[in-house]
C-alpha cells in the first residue's frame, strides 16, 4: 500500500494501541511531511512528563519514530507547501493538518500517483477525502 502517513496513525502504531490502523501493516511506501518528526516527538515528551514514562520507554518510542522516518519519503516544508497550506480547503483545517494535506496534494500531483492517507484525525480525513484522497482511519 502506498499511503501518506500523519502522526496520529504513527503515534498509536510506536505506542501499540489497539485501534491502530490495520493498514500500517500494509504500507509498502510511506511518505510524510517532515513535520511529522516534531508533533512525534513533542507528543512523546509530553508524555514524558504528564504520564510520567521511565527513560527506557521515552528512548525506546523515540528510536522507534526516527526509525519509520527511515523508511519514509519525508517531503520537505517548503516554500510549494506553505504556499498550498496558506490556500483555501473545501473543509475547515487547521495549520498543520493544511500542511500535511498539501504535502499529500503536491505529491500526488508531482508523482501522478493515486494516494491514501492514513489518519485518525477526523479534520484532516474530511479535508482529504474532499480533495479525493482515499482515506484510512476516520
Amino acid at each position: 500500500m502506498l499511503a501518506y502517513v500523519d502522526s496520529s496513525a504513527l503515534l498509536r502504531v510506536i505506542f501499540g494501541e489497539r485501534d491502530a490502523l490495520p493498514q500500517f501493516r500494509e504500507l509498502t511506501y510511506g511518505i510524510a511531511s517532515e513535520i511529522l518528526k516534531v508533533e512525534c516527538l513533542r507528543t512523546i515528551d509530553r508524555m514524558r512528563l504528564s504520564l510520567p514514562l521511565p527513560d527506557e520507554e521515552i528512548s525506546s518510542r523515540r528510536a522507534l519514530v526516527f526509525q519509520a522516518l527511515r523508511k519514509m519519503e519525508v517531503i520537505p516544508l517548503g516554500p510549494a507547501v506553505l504556499e498550498r497550506a496558506a490556500q483555501p480547503f473545501p473543509t475547515t483545517l487547521g495549520t498543520l493538518d493544511a500542511i500535511h494535506l498539501s504535502s499529500a496534494l503536491l505529491w500526488q500531483e508531482s508523482e501522478g500517483r493515486a494516494l491514501a492517507l492514513l489518519t485518525h484525525d477526523r479534520e484532516l480525513g474530511l479535508g482529504a477525502k474532499a480533495c479525493g484522497l482515499s482515506v484510512h482511519g476516520c
